[in-house]
């Protein structure tokens, strides 16, 4: 990753930045897969699901997030990921991730079956997102 230089990278929530600094590359989960950003990649604004957004940051160090569905952007040579929840790997709650799971699962099941009028895509990407925390930090 020699030929590319770094570029700014911001990961945001709704409670502010998870992440803002400069990387090699970054991944996000797109919602029709996988998308990869050096420096000076071309303009993009995308969709994301929950998935596994990865941040490289140089001499083979990556931080790793879990993060929430939401939108990103690369714009002038900086990417920004706005996206719902971002847990760094090392600071996921296995506990509270299975009772977000469950919960998630619990009301899915009250829509499917009438008794809710939930919205169906919230629900599933709650339970990728707390999936995702769970295979992230390695809980499952």
């Amino acid at each position: 990753m020699a030929d590319h230089p770094p570029f700014p990278v911001s990961v945001v929530t709704p409670e502010g930045p998870a992440f803002e600094g400069d990387a090699q590359m970054l991944i996000v989960p797109g919602a029709a897969g996988e998308i990869g950003v050096l420096s000076r990649h071309a303009p993009i604004v995308a969709m994301l699901r929950a998935g596994s957004t990865r941040i490289h940051l140089g001499d083979d160090e990556v931080r790793e997030f879990a993060t929430g569905p939401g939108f990103f952007q690369m714009l002038d040579n900086r990417a920004i990921a706005l996206v719902d929840d971002a847990v760094a790997a090392e600071e996921i709650d296995e506990g509270r991730a299975q009772r977000q799971l469950d919960e998630a699962q619990e009301e899915l099941e009250r829509v499917e079956s009438g008794e809710s009028s939930g919205d169906r895509w919230q629900l599933e990407q709650r339970i990728r997102h707390a999936e995702n925390q769970l295979r992230v930090s390695g809980g499952s």
